[in-house]
């Protein structure tokens, strides 16, 4: 099964070395200027400086800890809402609008607005992860509900199953699907939104080190900070993948 896996990711992983190489030669041979993008194998020495002397620690983790709070409580508002929506018509009559009217606002525009209520804190950065992650969880949810099966529900009121029983027992594990595609977008617009409130702000992260580097014009660290970013993007989405695939088990794509 792990050797299957290897040889999928085999044309991908032969794909970025002769971009890299391609890149590579093009700055040795003078077409591309090594001032604003440096060969592969310098920002890899960069790097492997920064892994080495465990520099990068610190940043990370602030990000971490920003993309991970923002994310769960626009997660556990985002189901909550979606389902209160998609389960009880005065509500969703009640937030449509607002949720229709707000959904559309590229979150990034929110940041500056919320710099002007909440300083460039925690407060705000959290908060912006936060509306990047409600909408997409929200509508997921929504649909979810509302697509569970009219049959099940019926047999679930003939059963006599109040509406607590059968939102946890009936409704909810057939909205998961939708709701762990709506987590799985939110979880990439939480690190991009994490990342911009912390180039706005100005203190600490990946964001502020990858525009410090910019401004001061230190192109070989801040390709390596760009490198540690895309890294840490894909590990999270993998590690999501796996936790979603233990979760929808009876799925067939996930039993094998």
């Amino acid at each position: 099964m792990l050797s299957r896996r290897v040889l999928g990711w085999l044309p991908g992983i032969v794909v970025l070395g002769l971009i890299l190489f391609g890149l590579e030669t093009a700055v040795n041979g003078g077409l591309i200027k090594r001032a604003l993008m440096p060969p592969p194998s310098a920002i890899a020495l960069a790097l492997w400086d920064l892994l080495e002397s465990g520099e990068f620690l610190e940043p990370l983790l602030a990000t971490l800890k920003l993309v991970f709070s923002g994310f769960f409580i626009g997660s556990v508002i985002g189901v909550a809402a979606g389902i209160a929506m998609g389960w009880f018509p005065p509500v969703f009559r009640l937030l449509e609008p607002l949720v229709e009217l707000m959904r559309p606002i590229p979150k990034a525009a929110l940041v500056p607005p919320l710099m002007l209520f909440l300083g460039i804190g925690t407060t705000m950065k959290v908060t912006s992860v936060s509306l990047a992650v409600l909408f997409p969880v929200l509508i997921n949810t929504l649909q979810g509900v509302r697509g569970t099966d009219r049959v099940m529900l019926d047999a679930a009121r003939t059963h006599g199953w109040g509406t607590a029983y059968t939102l946890w027992h009936l409704v909810l594990p057939s909205a998961l699907p939708f709701i762990l595609a709506g987590m799985r977008i939110s979880l990439g617009l939480a690190l991009v939104l994490a990342v911009l409130a912390e180039m706005l702000a100005g203190q600490g992260g990946l964001g502020f080190l990858i525009l410090d580097m910019q401004r001061s014009f230190v192109i070989r660290q801040m390709y390596a900070w760009l490198i540690i970013l895309a890294v840490l993007g894909l590990a999270l989405n993998g590690l999501f993948l796996l936790a979603e695939r233990r979760i929808l088990h009876w799925q067939p794509a996930n039993r094998n």
